[in-house]
């Protein structure tokens, strides 16, 4: 039976569950050491000091914490890609702030320098490139306005961890850096996130702010844990292949999208839900920094299956495969792909095995949740042309035949557009 190879793969320790059990056998499953381990780990990687990374249940609550702890005034304009997660918008405006969209340079996914500043007015405080599916920002060119503007510069870097700008890791360039720890993510610690903090009285701020949270329950955690667990079970081949798989191919025949039913509910967050306001459990950072000694095989890995991508496909007519402009490295969360007739490709693709996404985040200056805000340019054409991308699967959990198989199955498909 040939089985289906699912979009998404989750990054897993072999002795995830000894790490979990070792936790609890000492007691500190939700509180313990590890923690501040796992902070002043990240913060070595990062070349920054300890204290200055500082962990947080979710990646949206150590921006919001940032946010604060940056003292912005009220009202004043923050500047995003129009092609972000919508949570991150979201969560400045109810910090007080005024979102404005800046447009991307569709063949990098990012934000346009060139759209910045044009999205720029005496009202403007702080900007927030986006690292987005992997590929750090033109940090020199955004770092120089931001300069010359004075303006405050937080790093989303929650698809990003281990990519580097002119060999600088991102998160380190800007006031702050916010990383996701979200299963599904380059570093899984079955959710949660950390703010990397340039000046230490900000990140004892913001360190004050997620401590001053209460500690979850232990059931929480526990659910939280099984989750993720039930997650990476579903998407391995043999079981997506019997489970979700045959809902995708249907839902491929018939023209339905069944992927709205998993994205999380696009929302007001004000006020901030209470499930939010936690903190960072021990036996999470205890996988987290177990992950940490493995992220640089693992990045390996899906690099060696992007390069049989871009020897597979590169050369195909009409066929653009990401572009990685010099000084910066990728670490490919997502492998996005244009090609003629994408809607008809990802159908073809799914029926032979291979689960193919469409989009992954959102073009948010189209969203009713911000209508009003502004738009630079009116239209923002490139982060709407960029949402045309296919992404292919290419995770370092794919063993060597399986990208090998999703490399043809995706060349001869295109090949026939």
């Amino acid at each position: 039976m040939l089985t289906a190879i699912s979009r998404y793969g989750a990054r897993v320790l072999p002795n995830t569950q000894q790490i979990i059990a070792g936790c609890h056998a000492r007691g500190e499953f939700i509180t313990g050491p590890q923690i501040g381990q796992f902070e002043a780990a990240f913060a070595e990687r990062a070349g920054v000091a300890p204290p200055q990374a500082v962990a947080a249940s979710y990646a949206r609550m150590a921006f919001y914490y940032v946010l604060k702890a940056l003292d912005l005034p009220l009202g004043s304009e923050i500047v995003f890609p129009a092609l972000t997660f919508w949570v991150m918008p979201e969560l400045a405006r109810v910090a007080g702030l005024k979102v404005v969209f800046a447009d991307v340079d569709s063949a990098t996914f990012n934000l346009s320098p060139t759209a910045l500043e044009r999205a720029i007015t005496p009202a403007t405080r702080a900007v927030v490139p986006t690292h987005l599916y992997g590929l750090p920002c033109d940090m020199d060119a955004i770092m120089s306005i931001a300069r010359l503007h004075d303006l405050r510069v937080i790093e989303d870097c929650a698809h990003a961890v281990g990519a580097t700008f002119d060999r600088k890791p991102v998160g380190t360039f800007g006031d702050a850096g916010i990383f996701s720890f979200q299963t599904l993510k380059p570093l899984n610690c079955y959710g949660g996130g950390l703010a990397l903090v340039r000046d230490p009285e900000v990140a004892a701020y913001v360190r004050s702010l997620a401590e001053s949270e209460p500690w979850p329950g232990e059931k929480r955690v526990n659910n939280r844990l099984l989750v993720g667990r039930l997650q990476r079970i579903f998407i391995k081949p043999w079981v997506f292949t019997i489970s979700a798989f045959p809902i995708l191919w249907i839902s491929s025949l018939i023209g339905a999208n069944p992927d709205v039913y998993l994205w999380e509910h696009i929302r007001s967050l004000d006020p901030l839900p209470e499930a939010y306001r936690e903190r960072f459990p021990n036996v999470q950072a205890a996988i987290g920094l177990a992950a940490l000694d493995k992220l640089d095989e693992w990045t390996a890995a899906t690099r060696r299956h992007v390069q049989l991508m871009d020897r597979t496909l590169g050369r195909l007519p009409g066929i653009q495969v990401p572009q990685v402009p010099e000084r910066r490295t990728h670490v490919y969360y997502q492998y996005c792909v244009f090609g003629p007739k994408r809607d008809e490709l990802v159908v073809q693709c799914v029926k032979r095995g291979i689960d193919v996404e469409t989009l992954h985040v959102d073009v948010c200056s189209d969203m009713d949740l911000f209508a009003g805000s502004k738009v630079v340019p009116p239209g923002a054409l490139g982060a709407r042309r960029a949402a045309g991308a296919m992404q292919i699967p290419v995770y370092s959990s794919l063993t060597d035949e399986e990208a090998e198989r999703v490399a043809r199955v995706v060349r001869d498909v295109l090949a026939h557009a």
